[in-house]
């Protein structure tokens, strides 16, 4: 059986994040095999992190939450990853192209934590979203690729070790009722320069944004872990996810809600 070296995989991943480098391949020693040796990197890389100055969990996302995209990567379930403070704006104004490497960009509906949840009371049902949580927002997920390679090449494997992927995370100030959306049919729209390259709704996650936030508190729990009062779950992409491209106006329409609109420069 090879032998993973979990923290020098996730040291090694880290210092890509910060040099904003793309590699060919994992080394040998540093490839995970399997779902279980993924999210041991991420957990190692999630600390490397939070070792960053001034950085604090804000939250997960998830991925991969359509058919299409677990078919893709041949995979049952998808699969999440840690948001920081240090990599968030509230509505921005302009994004800097120099942070990233070759990001794309994800609307996605996300769901603000009520209280700090008691695992205990696992596994919760669409009858605790109550319980579970107390608002939402709009929110854009920038995810970028550290491999040169297609996506499908990359495998899910080492897109979980990375954090699933997860670059830089983007909400709208106002938080919404929940009851403000019909979650399981909410039409969202991506334009680039006032020219709309994508339609999509809520219903392409997990068929409802709401099973996107339950699957992750439930899959955590099983691991002990929670989430605490105000953090929030990023519950995957209303649309495909469409690369950015430098000196763009990008706005994302999350009709009734408003929208987030910011110049990527």
């Amino acid at each position: 059986m090879k032998y993973i070296n979990i923290q020098e995989a996730a040291k090694f991943l880290f210092e890509c994040r910060l040099n904003k480098s793309n590699i060919d391949e994992l080394p040998i020693n540093l490839k995970p095999e399997s779902k279980e040796e993924s999210y041991l990197i991420q957990e190692e890389l999630k600390l490397l992190y939070l070792s960053l100055k001034d950085n604090v969990s804000i939250g997960k996302k998830v991925g991969c939450t359509s058919i299409d995209a677990q078919k893709q990567l041949e995979i049952n379930e998808p699969f999440y990853g840690n948001l920081f403070s240090r990599f968030y704006l509230i509505d921005p104004k302009e994004i800097s192209s120099k942070k990233f490497s070759k990001p794309y960009i994800e609307p996605e509906i996300a769901l603000r934590v009520k209280e700090d949840i008691d695992i205990s009371k696992a596994p919760f049902s669409i009858k605790d979203i109550d319980y579970l949580f107390d608002g939402l927002v709009c929110s854009l997920e920038i995810v970028d690729f550290r491999f040169n390679k297609s996506l499908t090449d990359i495998g899910a494997f080492k897109l979980i070790a990375t954090n699933g992927a997860s670059e830089f995370w983007i909400r709208s100030s106002e938080v919404f009722n929940m009851n403000q959306i019909n979650f399981e049919d909410h039409s969202i729209n991506i334009s680039y320069n006032d020219k709309i390259i994508g339609h999509g709704n809520t219903k392409n996650v997990m068929g409802n944004p709401l099973n996107s936030g339950l699957w992750l508190i439930n899959k955590i729990a099983q691991k002990g872990e929670t989430l605490l009062k105000g953090q929030f779950i990023s519950t995957g992409t209303c649309t495909k996810a469409h690369e950015l491209t430098n000196n763009t106006k990008i706005n994302a329409d999350f009709g009734k809600l408003g929208n987030i609109e910011f110049n990527y420069n």
